[in-house]
């Protein structure tokens, strides 16, 4: 697939990663890009889908957005075995393909951390690696950023760790740690590859600031 990809993905759950996608697709529909923002996998409720379906302003429907659903609050993989189904790397692949634009530019969010098993046999890495994607390895900025940040990194392969970007969200309450745990990981990772972006919750809906497009465009160009 010669295309734009961006895959969101984390060092954890709740980290921030559907934030991110909300505020990317809010971008590029600022652009007026044609674009898709996709999250394969819910467990637990639709929650996240539900906010893509809304940034997208209803342009795709929630089932495109998100076609494997599952009750059960845990990994994708369980909670498919736990209504009797299975999901293969070659279905998710061949759904994406199926409602990527062009030309193409695509926002799919992941379920969970880099590792975390969506299907039978593959997660997000598997993913990533097939759909040729650039990672966007989403990281609350806290204590233990560094060591988990540096963890995802080690564990992409080398080529997509190569071109990863980290981005690197405020939680609500900083903690000693977060004035400086960008500063760290840039003499890993190269400060160029790092994005930090605030807290935002409900703020994400709001008007999105000059400072804060800059921000966003600087992670996806």
């Amino acid at each position: 697939m010669v295309a734009q990809i961006w895959f969101i993905t984390g060092t954890d759950t709740d980290v921030g990663k559907t934030v991110l996608t909300v505020l990317l697709a809010r971008l590029l529909m600022e652009q007026a890009e044609p674009f898709r923002a996709i999250k394969p996998f819910c467990s637990g409720g639709r929650t996240d889908a539900e906010m893509l379906f809304r940034a997208q302003q209803g342009r795709v429907s929630l089932d495109q957005i998100n076609p494997w659903h599952f009750r059960q609050p845990v990994t994708p993989l369980l909670a498919a075995r736990a209504e009797g189904q299975r999901v293969t790397l070659e279905m998710v692949i061949e759904f994406i393909r199926s409602i990527t634009p062009v030309p193409p530019k695509l926002l799919v969010e992941g379920a969970g951390g880099l590792l975390s098993p969506l299907g039978d046999g593959f997660g997000a890495r598997e993913l990533i690696v097939s759909l040729k994607a650039m990672p966007l390895v989403v990281c609350r900025n806290r204590l233990g950023a560094i060591n988990q940040a540096r963890l995802v990194f080690a564990a992409l392969p080398s080529g997509a760790s190569a071109r990863a970007r980290l981005i690197l969200m405020d939680p609500p309450r900083p903690d000693a740690s977060t004035s400086t745990n960008l500063e760290v990981l840039a003499a890993f990772l190269g400060r160029q590859r790092i994005t930090r972006l605030p807290w935002f919750s409900a703020g994400i809906w709001e008007p999105l600031s000059r400072h804060t497009k800059s921000q966003l465009e600087r992670v996806i160009s």
